[in-house]
């Protein structure tokens, strides 16, 4: 009969709780993934990332205590590599933070005309690191986002200020239809605060079976109003969602073995004789 011998017997131990580990990693973020089934793909992802990170931190830390090394030495070099991620990523994480803040709080979309130190000219695209402008002359000039939140922009479309655009998600199980003119009626009771001429405008910008992406339009009457009518709009769009009804589910296909059968229309010749 084979006995390990009493030096490797840790070392098995290890590889028992690293193999355990793996699979709790996986059963973890696959709930994470069916309880977030509602929320945006972006963030179940990344959700199911950081569970998955955690449960094998805490498994490599006692998969090294059983070896018998210093748990020390491991979570100094997990610091050391979350600080060297941070430092080498901290452009991109710019960018992106930058996007989300522009889209609530910068007041340009596309079609405007911006300026924004030397560079001027129309937008065009806006994606999740950079804001590409076409110029006068027909050349393309691509702008980190984060310069939009360090750098003083100027909108030189006529009343741009006017127009407050709001992006949101909802889950893909919301009848858009009737979520839609729920907020609608909501957003009407702003009407004196709105200029009349525009009325609120919602438009769908993504969907998927998990999640929709909108975005409500507004053109309000006066500018130091921005503020207020932007933590006001996302009120009442909470509000219409928790009233929001789910689609009704279709009926069921008639089977061609199992078609209706239609009495027959009654003879324009009488009873027979």
């Amino acid at each position: 009969m084979f006995v390990l011998p009493p030096a490797l017997t840790p070392f098995l131990y290890a590889a028992i709780i690293l193999g355990l580990t793996w699979l709790v990693a996986r059963v973890g973020a696959f709930l994470v993934g069916e309880l977030m089934q509602q929320s945006s793909p972006q963030v179940a992802l990344g959700a199911r990332r950081l569970v998955a990170v955690v449960i094998w931190l805490m498994g490599g830390i006692l998969a090294i205590q059983e070896i018998g090394l210093s748990v020390e030495v491991l979570l100094l070099v997990v610091a050391l590599c979350g600080i060297a991620a941070l430092i080498a990523l901290r452009e991109q994480l710019e960018n992106l933070g930058a996007k989300y803040f522009s889209d609530v709080y910068s007041p340009f979309k596309l079609g405007d005309q911006i300026r924004i130190r030397e560079h001027e000219g129309r937008v065009i695209e806006i994606n999740a690191m950079t804001t590409v402008l076409l110029t006068a002359d027909d050349r393309l000039v691509s702008l980190p986002n984060s310069m939009f939140m360090r750098e003083p922009m100027v909108n030189e479309s006529p009343q741009a200020w006017k127009e407050l655009t709001v992006p949101f998600s909802v889950p893909g199980s919301v009848d858009l239809a009737e979520f839609e003119s729920e907020l609608r009626k909501r957003l009407g009771k702003l009407r004196m605060r709105l200029d009349r001429r525009f009325p609120p405008v919602v438009t769908t910008r993504s969907r998927s079976p998990q999640v929709a992406e909108l975005a409500v339009t507004v053109m309000i009457r006066r500018a130091e109003d921005r503020e207020s009518l932007l933590t006001e709009v996302h009120r009442r769009i909470a509000e219409a969602l928790q009233t929001a009804p789910s689609p009704p589910r279709s009926a069921p296909a008639t089977s061609p073995l199992e078609a209706p059968r239609v009495p027959p229309a009654p003879s324009s010749e009488g009873p027979p004789v």
